[in-house]
Formats: C-alpha cells, structure tokens, sequence
C-alpha cells in the first residue's frame, strides 16, 4: 500500500482527477462540495498550499505507484497540539484498509512531524464505515456531531490521544 506524502503542488492533477472521479460516491456520506470547488480548484488548491506552509494545516495523499491518487488525509485547524482529521479513500479501494492503515500511520506523523497530542474527527450517523475506521484505528466516542459540524447532517465526534 502507498503511504501518505505530504500534498505539494506536484499532486494538483492527480488530487483533482482523484476528487472528480469520486464525485459521486462521496457525495453519499458527505456533503458535496459543489462546481464551485472544481471550478476554482487551481485557486483552491493554491489556497490549501498556503495553509499548510503557515503551519494551519497539514495535508497528506497516498500516491501509488501508477500515479493516480487513492486517498487524501487531512490534519486541519492544528492549534495547542489538537487538529482536525479529515480523510476520503477512492471507491475502488475502500473496504480494504486502506484508510484505518494510514488513518494509524497518520496519527504517528500527527505526534512525530507536527506535535500533536491529541486528534479529533466527526463522522455522520449513517457513515459507518469512517467509524469504524475511527474504531480501528484507536479513536473513541466523546459526544454529539451537530449539523454546523457535518454540513446539514448528526453524528459522533471521536477523539485519539497521541501521547
């Protein structure tokens, strides 16, 4: 399996190829992010790039060896050693461990790389397959995800203590 690389501006074409072609089945766990975001993702792009050389953010995708991308991890608002994450695997690949095995190595980087102590993620209701790789990879309940949090939808915010 790829593992994760730190996202730079090489990985545009892919990321984008990446995004369009999942589109769809995205778009069925989590909110859509709309033409707007394809329509100025060069811009975008730029924009996430800049966030993550000010230290806001740090962004991780798995490249295989052919070069499309199967997967984006996303550690974001990183702030007194919590951050955010944020992941979606490609549709050929899920079921497969893809994502609890670099949702895992990303919680080591997390600790490593950037210093964080502690990860939190929300999942929707109906998203069972990120909790259970929120489960797998040693994250626990620890309260209600409102609608503000999941774009319109209810869920479960999960936390990992990293050190």
């Amino acid at each position: 399996m790829p593992e994760p690389k730190r996202l730079d501006a090489g990985h545009a074409p892919a990321v984008l190829a990446f995004e369009l072609a999942n589109r769809a089945f995205f778009a069925a766990s989590v909110p859509d992010r709309g033409d707007d975001c394809f329509d100025r993702f060069t811009e975008r792009y730029s924009a996430l790039l800049a966030e993550q050389e000010a230290g806001i953010c740090a962004f991780y995708v798995l490249v295989a060896d052919d070069g499309p991308v199967p997967g984006r991890f996303n550690l974001y608002d990183l702030e007194d050693g919590t951050a955010h994450l944020g992941y979606r695997v490609a549709q050929h690949v899920t079921g497969r461990g893809a994502a609890t095995a670099t949702v895992r190595e990303l919680c080591g980087l997390a600790a490593e790389r950037h210093g964080l102590r502690t990860l939190r993620a929300a999942t929707a209701l109906e998203n069972a397959a990120s909790r259970r790789v929120l489960t797998k990879s040693g994250f626990v309940p620890v309260g209600p995800a409102g609608p503000a949090d999941l774009g319109g939808k209810s869920g479960t915010w999960f936390q990992r203590d990293l050190k």
